[in-house]
C-alpha cells in the first residue's frame, strides 16, 4: 500500500504488512539504484526526524528506504512489544519485501544497535555500514545501571514524566539543546515543531527497545563480544558531546570491527545528522559511493 504525504518536504511512503502490524516506511530515488536503508533512533524519534535532510541528498542516485520503527512515527498499529528480537525482523521483512539481495545501512543510536546487528546477523545482505553514535555498544557502574533499569521498568519515569513536556516549548527546547544537540543547528526552531508536533500526537517516552534492552544486572542488548565478527567496511561516527553515548564509548566500539574507520565530530552532540546535516551527510556520502579497492 502506498500513502503520500504532504508539506514542502513530503516522502513516498508505503505500508510493508508484518504480523504484530504494518510498518510505515519511506522509499525514495532510482529503484534499481543501490540500495541504502536508514535506521532511525528511539524515543520520538522516526525516519522523517532523523534523516530530513540526507533522504533527499542520497535519493539523488541511491534508492533509499527509510522505516519508521514501531510504535513510532508512522508505524503506529502494533500488537506486542518492539524489542530487539521484533526490530530485528522488522529489518529482515524489509529486505525481503524490497528485494534487497545487498544494501547499504545506516543507522544512528537504536537505529545504529540495529545496523551492527544487521551486519552480524545477515553479513551476506549488508554491503557496508554506517553507525551513528550507536547503541548496543553500553555499560554502566553498578547503580547508575540498576536506576537506569528501573527507569525502563516504570511508566511513570519513562512515559509520564517525559509527557509532561507535550505542549511546552521551552521544556521541550531544553530537552533539544541539552539531550540531543550539542550547539546551534541550522534549522534548530524547525526541529523543535517537528518533536513537538511528534509528542503532541503521539507523546514522549523512551521506545520499547531502549526499556528491553537493559536488564536488572547486565545489558539484554550488548554487541560489543561479537563485533569483531562485522567483515564489511564500516564507518563510526562520533559525537564528541554526546551526552548518551559517549564518544569514548563509539571509538571503542569501532576499533573492535576489523578495518573500520571513526569520525570524532567535534562540537557534536547525539543527534549529529540533525545538529551539522551537511557535515553529516557528507561523510555518509563519501563513504558509501567510494570505490572498493581492486574493483
Amino acid at each position: 500500500m502506498n500513502e503520500t504525504g504532504s508539506g514542502p518536504l513530503a516522502f513516498h511512503r508505503e505500508h510493508v504488512q508484518m504480523p504484530e502490524g504494518r510498518l510505515s516506511v519511506i522509499v525514495e530515488g532510482p529503484e534499481h539504484a543501490p540500495a541504502v536503508l536508514l535506521l532511525s533512533g528511539g524515543g520520538v524519534d522516526s525516519a522523517t526526524l532523523s534523516w530530513r535532510h540526507l533522504i533527499p541528498d542520497l535519493a539523488r542516485d541511491h534508492r533509499v528506504i527509510a522505516l519508521d520503527w514501531p510504535k513510532q512515527g508512522h508505524s503506529r498499529e502494533w500488537r506486542g512489544i518492539a524489542d530487539h528480537a521484533a526490530l530485528r525482523r522488522c529489518v529482515v521483512a524489509l529486505l525481503d519485501h524490497y528485494a534487497l539481495d545487498r544494501v547499504a545501512v545506516v543507522g544512528m543510536s537504536q537505529g545504529g544497535a540495529m545496523t551492527l546487528d544487521t551486519a552480524l546477523e545477515h553479513p551476506e545482505r549488508v554491503a557496508r555500514i554506517v553507525a551513528i553514535n550507536p547503541g548496543g555498544t553500553l555499560s554502566f557502574a553498578p547503580l547508575y545501571h540498576q536506576l537506569l533499569w528501573l527507569t525502563a521498568k516504570s511508566r511513570l519515569l519513562n512515559t509520564t514524566l517525559p509527557g509532561l513536556m507535550v505542549g511546552d516549548r521551552r521544556k521541550t527546547e531544553v530537552f533539544v539543546r541539552k539531550g540531543l544537540l550539542a550547539g546551534p543547528a541550522p534549522d534548530q526552531e524547525q526541529i523543535i515543531d517537528e518533536v513537538m508536533a511528534e509528542m503532541a500526537t503521539h507523546g514522549a517516552g523512551s521506545s520499547d527497545w531502549q526499556n528491553t534492552s537493559i536488564g536488572p544486572w547486565r545489558m539484554n542488548v550488548d554487541l560489543r563480544p561479537r563485533l569483531g565478527e562485522i567483515d564489511c567496511p564500516a564507518l563510526f561516527l562520533a559525537g564528541e558531546k554526546d551526552i548518551g553515548v559517549k564518544a569514548a564509548t563509539t571509538i571503542a566500539a569501532a576499533r573492535a570491527v576489523p578495518g573500520a574507520r571513526v569520525e570524532l565530530l567535534a562540537g557534536q552532540g547525539h543527534w549529529a545528522n540533525r545538529q551539522s546535516p551537511e557535515w553529516v551527510g557528507r561523510l555518509v556520502r563519501d563513504f558509501l559511493t567510494e570505490t572498493e579497492p581492486g574493483s
